[in-house]
Parts: C-alpha cells; sequence; structure tokens
C-alpha cells in the first residue's frame, strides 16, 4: 500500500511535533509497522511518514538547524518503496474555493461546522471587491491554509478559518461565510457561535441540528416565516383549484437544495397540497449529492 498521506519533518521542535505524530495515528487509529516501535524524544532530525496501513521512520544523517530540508515521499518501483526528494516548488499554492451554487456553497458549512468551524461572521461584498477580500482574510487569518499549516496554527493555539463564498455567474454582489475555531487571532472580528439563538441564517436558510442514529447532525432548513408563506400559497392555489400553478409551485419547492432538513419540509408541504385536493403526480425530491466545492480561486502567499 503506498504511503500518500502526509509528511512529518521534524528538525527543531520535537516534542511538537511528536504531538503531532501521535494525534495523527490515533485519530487515524493506524496500525505500526513496527509494534516494538515506540516514539520519543530522540527523533529529532527523522521524516516520520505515515501510510494507509502505518507509518514508517527515517532517520537522516545530517542536522539540519537554520533551515529544513525537503519533504520525501516514497515512489514504487516495482515490488519495492524508494525515497525521492520532492522540491519545494512543488507545493499546492493556497486557494479557497469559489461556490457558484448555493448547494455546494451549504454543503462547505455542513462540511466544516462539525470539524470545529462552529464560530462565524457573515456579509455581501461586491463582486469586484471579492476577491481582495479573500486575500485579505487569508493574509489574516489563513484562509488558505494547507492542513499541515492547521495542524501547526492549531498548535500553537492559533484559530483556523475557511472563507464560502457563494458567487453566481453573472452577478454584482457576493455573499461570503467567515468559519473559524477556537482559538487566538480573530479578536477583532464579532464572531457569533452557530448553536447561538438566533440561528445562523444563510443565503435563505438556517441551520439546525436534527436527530439522526442516535446523535445529533447539522443540516439546513427553511426559516419561519419562509414555510408560512409557502403553507399560505399552497392553500390559496389549492382552494382556488388553480393546480396548475400549484404543480409549478411544487416544481419549484422540489428544486431547492435538497438536505435533509429541508426535504421534510417539502414533504410536508406536498402532503398539505394533497389535503387540499390534488392529487397529481408529486415531484421527486432529490437528495444532497457529494458534489465539488467549486472552481479554487489562487491566493498569494
Amino acid at each position: 500500500m503506498p504511503f500518500r498521506a502526509c509528511v512529518f519533518a521534524v528538525w527543531r521542535s520535537a516534542r511538537r511535533t511528536l504531538c503531532l505524530c501521535q494525534r495523527f495515528i490515533e485519530q487515524a487509529a493506524v496500525r505500526a509497522i513496527h509494534p516494538s516501535f515506540h516514539l520519543d524524544a530522540s527523533l529529532a532530525n527523522t521524516y516520520v511518514l505515515f501510510g494507509y496501513s502505518g507509518f514508517a521512520v527515517l532517520r537522516t544523517e545530517h542536522h539540519y538547524v537554520s533551515s529544513p530540508p525537503n519533504p520525501i515521499t516514497l515512489i514504487r518501483r516495482g515490488s519495492r518503496y524508494t525515497k525521492h526528494h520532492v522540491s519545494h516548488r512543488t507545493r499546492m499554492p493556497a486557494s479557497t474555493p469559489i461556490a457558484q451554487s448555493k448547494t455546494a456553497a451549504m454543503s462547505r458549512v455542513l462540511d466544516m461546522v462539525p470539524r470545529g468551524y462552529h464560530r462565524y461572521i457573515s456579509g455581501i461584498v461586491s463582486a469586484a471587491k471579492a476577491k481582495a477580500l479573500a486575500q485579505k482574510f487569508h493574509a489574516r487569518y489563513g484562509i488558505g491554509c494547507t492542513p499541515s499549516q492547521r495542524l501547526t496554527r492549531k498548535s500553537k493555539g492559533i484559530a483556523n478559518a475557511v472563507f464560502v463564498m457563494y458567487w453566481p455567474e453573472m452577478t454584482d454582489s457576493v455573499e461570503w461565510l467567515l468559519l473559524a475555531t477556537d482559538g487566538n487571532g480573530l479578536d477583532g472580528e464579532a464572531l457569533r457561535l452557530v448553536s447561538d439563538s438566533p440561528r445562523l441564517t444563510w443565503l435563505g436558510y438556517e441551520l439546525v441540528r436534527h436527530p439522526a442514529r442516535a446523535r445529533a447532525v447539522w443540516t439546513w432548513r427553511r426559516t419561519k416565516e419562509e414555510m408560512t408563506n409557502l403553507h399560505a400559497l399552497v392553500a390559496l392555489q389549492a382552494g382556488q383549484r388553480r393546480y396548475a400553478a400549484l404543480s409549478e409551485t411544487l416544481i419549484r419547492i422540489a428544486r431547492q437544495p435538497g438536505f435533509h432538513g429541508i426535504r421534510a419540509q417539502s414533504w410536508s408541504l406536498f402532503q398539505e397540497a394533497r389535503r387540499r385536493g390534488y392529487d397529481n403526480d408529486l415531484p421527486y425530491l432529490y437528495h444532497v449529492q457529494k458534489l465539488n466545492h467549486g472552481e479554487r480561486l489562487t491566493l498569494s502567499p
């Protein structure tokens, strides 16, 4: 099994990197290739390579003081793996995704909140200034940091942040949401908690929890005001027997993002139409599939 998860190069602070290594081993539940091997404070100047089935430790022959060495990966040659030095120039540049659909933007929020990004601030910016705002947030809060950089920031007590943008084509404004973990570095922002009341409302939907398999998970749903208006519209169109207009309303409801909370509300609206005499076929309610968060915007370091 090729090693390709991540590489930690240990040089100056062995203690800090050992903590990161130990945390990775515990979270990933990996099995050591050599069960008798133990992590200790003597692992300075050591490469620790993690894979899907275990980890390997490669000692270096030189003592690096002023600058770290190039990272090492394992290249498969037939049935053997050999060390291969990777240049720093091959590293991916800092970037953040741009969502052109509400579903993609809202899906990213649902992906990040359970990971500890539970503080937020939102706003609207003109499309001409959106890239400059993303660059400013990266310079201040590291929204384009790599996973390894985020681990380093967390070990230092610095908050990590992600920047979610809803930027559809041919629009003059961009709605954005900045999510952050616990930690220092965002004291100048008026952050709120997603669990506080009033709930986080973004793009016309509110973020809530619902029970699933003996635990609470996050989902999106329509606001109470929106549901009141939709129930009134369904009742009006059904009461006046305007079934063609009611059919278009139900299709529009079914096309809204198919998160669990929204689908449950859509089904209640469909049942309301049935109770009021609508006997045509009901639209299909789609589930949200795993999708790309959007094209990535490259950020300057």
